[in-house]
């Protein structure tokens, strides 16, 4: 059983390379996961969404985000206390808004990567 639980304890490097970037994802800031398959040039946000969900629980999940900039389903309080937190920038909700809960400003708050970053 010790090898089973070895090869189960190891990070595909596909999800190593996208937690990576995520990583480098300045607080206040936001890539999402179409974002993340293009700076990698590989996958797509299927994919990066796939390696976020199975491995993301310890990488500043709350940075790798929807393109429509709603917050994650199932997490949304969660996210928003990382948001607020980080000063990240946020688009209030609308009365007709489902929840109420208000929605990343992706024109203010999307990070394309620079800044010295390295991968």
């Amino acid at each position: 059983m010790g090898r089973m639980s070895d090869e189960l304890d190891e990070l595909p490097e596909y999800a190593e390379r996208v937690l990576e970037v995520a990583e480098m994802i300045p607080p206040g800031r936001v890539m999402t996961y179409g974002d993340i398959a293009e700076w990698l040039e590989e996958g797509g946000p299927r994919q990066v969404g796939r390696v976020m969900a199975l491995y993301g629980g310890g990488a500043p999940w709350w940075r790798v985000v929807r393109a429509d900039g709603a917050l994650l389903p199932g997490h949304e309080l969660r996210a928003l206390g990382h948001y607020r937190a980080e000063s990240t920038p946020l688009k209030e909700a609308s009365r007709a808004a489902e929840g109420h809960l208000p929605r990343l400003d992706m024109r203010r708050a999307r990070w394309d990567g620079g800044d010295g970053a390295h991968v």
